[in-house]
């Protein structure tokens, strides 16, 4: 694989990457990881996506890893994965690296033909899987839904989904102008200045706006 091609696998998932990457959101600042809800044998369950399978490597089962997390090691740490839609957890042979990507061998997949139908597919796991996150950091679950009031109490609405176009996250709340009662939405900088509470058992988020950040 030239790293011509490496460069064109990374450029071609990026501006997926930052919209269904699974993973944290961080009131100050962090990349994430996406957790989302699938059915397993009928049971509905929480699984988080850690990586996309966008190819196949040699002719012995092995398979080319787009991390979607900031701990590329992770993987080290995973005994076994499920792929996203198939009902079966899988094993982890061997994990190793190439540019940037994460190199997976799993066990029972001798040949190429094995991994064939995997590619394309999110690998995902179960949230007890999931890496411990720092102080003040939580997955984009747990955000989004939360509501969000202002200091002096006025309710602004509810985040619908996080953004990170840059240095920091983004909340993307749904809500109603405060002025005119016109549906509206608010983009609001996951930063200390502006986020002054979070509770993640109520549902609740409290900002301090800044000067024309509501308006």
């Amino acid at each position: 694989m030239s790293c011509e091609t490496a460069e064109n696998d990374l450029t071609q998932f990026s501006e997926r990457f930052f919209r269904e990457i699974a993973g944290r959101s961080n009131a100050i600042d962090n990349p994430y990881y996406r957790i989302y809800l699938i059915k397993m044998a009928g049971v509905r369950m929480e699984y988080i996506r850690v990586g996309k399978i966008v190819n196949t490597h040699g002719i012995k089962g092995d398979v080319k890893v787009l991390p979607l997390t900031d701990n590329i090691n992770r993987f080290e740490k995973l005994e076994s994965v499920y792929i996203e839609d198939d009902k079966s957890r899988i094993k982890i042979e061997k994990v190793w690296y190439s540019k940037g990507f994460v190199m997976l061998k799993f066990r029972g997949h001798d040949d190429i033909n094995d991994v064939l139908k995997y590619k394309d597919k999110y690998i995902v796991i179960e949230e007890k899987d999931a890496i411990e996150l720092p102080e003040d950091s939580y997955f984009i679950y747990q955000i989004v839904g939360i509501k969000v009031f202002c200091s002096d109490g006025r309710e602004l609405g509810e985040i619908v989904d996080i953004l990170q176009p840059g240095s920091n996250d983004v909340y993307v709340v749904k809500g109603k102008d405060i002025i005119s009662n016109v549906e509206k939405e608010y983009l609001i900088p996951a930063i200390k200045d502006v986020v002054k509470y979070i509770n993640i058992e109520d549902k609740k988020m409290i900002i301090e706006p800044i000067e024309g950040l509501i308006e």
